[in-house]
């Protein structure tokens, strides 16, 4: 596969807001760069001798923005061997590729990738609900990597994948907002280990770990998101859709973010529970004695904190707010009296089993 090699730097907040033939050029991340350099081996392979100051106006940057690409590129390459990177440099008005037949062959898909795709592609074309035309779609393109794939495609037959219940949840989800319809969900909340009923105008589907759908939820007029394998039930209703106009959240840093304006918590962990600073976003984890974290951090939902309490065990509590941890005091003492009943009625029914005989 291309470019294991291949990682641009990140810039400097500001480094980059230049300006091209007396326009403003905006400010680039790693992604944008990644993006237009793989452009630019494609163009430079066509354009052999390029003038810098031609490809610079092209892709609408700064030849000095052009030159340090170009500085990044000889580390770009199939491998870190010498003979695999790109051998691309400039003598500040053309640019030279000097080995592109020996490193830009055709992208090849290797044995375990390709059964990965077909195995991938086959199991969503049978989820129920998916649009016929996409369908369609997909088989075609299964057929294609087929052909392409050969022998390695082979091992992909003897493989199959089955959808349990999230995967109806995700094909009715995807038809609702597909047709702007509403939704009507049962749905396990396991903060308050509760199930509710709810209308739900969908928006979008994301992955992150799992899959969640993010809607307007009419039961609390305001934007909410379900994890699809908590969705006991679903119906999709004849009623539109009718979300209002919200900017989608950035989910990149993850889906949880919490806000400025929600309460803090403080946890102390011991060191058998310092996996809670890898796992919840929080405002600071600060060293203890005993080799644990005191953290700090901020939920729109503190309740549900009680549930990593009691998970913690020996291993951590809540130190604030106070209400907070009463509360998960108090769930603490409840679980052991029901663990105590059960023990006290295995005893007694043992004792009556000994005084019968």
């Amino acid at each position: 596969m291309w470019w294991t090699g291949c990682v641009p730097w990140p810039r400097a907040e500001g480094e980059r807001s230049k300006t091209v033939a007396g326009k403003p050029v905006r400010p680039v991340n790693a992604i944008d760069q990644t993006r237009r350099m793989l452009s630019l081996v494609t163009y430079l392979r066509e354009r052999p001798g390029a003038r810098v100051e031609d490809v610079a106006r092209a892709f609408g940057i700064s030849e000095d923005e052009l030159v340090s690409d170009l500085d990044v590129l000889p580390m770009c390459g199939t491998s870190f061997r010498g003979g695999d990177l790109l051998d691309i440099d400039t003598d500040g008005e053309r640019i030279w590729w000097h080995n592109p037949d020996d490193v830009a062959e055709p992208l090849r898909l290797a044995a375990d990738e390709a059964t990965a795709l077909l195995v991938a592609a086959r199991a969503v074309s049978t989820l129920p609900g998916l649009r016929e035309s996409d369908r369609q779609a997909l088989l075609r393109a299964t057929a294609k990597v087929e052909t392409a794939a050969g022998e390695a495609a082979g091992a992909s037959s003897r493989l199959s994948v089955t959808f349990e219940s999230e995967g109806g949840v995700f094909a009715d989800v995807d038809r609702a907002i597909s047709e702007r319809r509403r939704l009507w969900i049962r749905y396990y909340s396991p903060a308050r280990d509760e199930v509710t009923e709810r209308e739900i105008d969908p928006i979008r589907l994301v992955s992150v770990g799992h899959t969640y759908v993010e809607a307007w939820c009419r039961r609390s007029e305001a934007r909410r998101t379900f994890r699809l394998d908590r969705v006991a039930e679903i119906k999709i209703l004849d009623e539109p859709s009718a979300a209002p106009e919200i900017e989608l959240r950035d989910l990149s840093e993850g889906l949880v973010q919490p806000a400025a304006e929600d309460p803090e918590v403080v946890v102390e962990v011991g060191p058998g529970g310092r996996w809670v600073a890898e796992y919840y976003p929080h405002d600071s984890a600060d060293e203890l004695a005993d080799g644990g974290l005191r953290i700090t951090l901020r939920t729109p939902d503190p309740a549900s904190l009680r549930r990593l309490a009691l998970r913690l065990g020996r291993d951590g509590r809540i130190v604030s707010p106070s209400e907070l941890a009463d509360s998960a005091r108090q769930a603490a003492r409840e679980a052991l009296a029901a663990y105590d009943g059960v023990e006290a009625h295995d005893a007694h029914g043992a004792r009556s089993v000994d005084d019968g005989q």
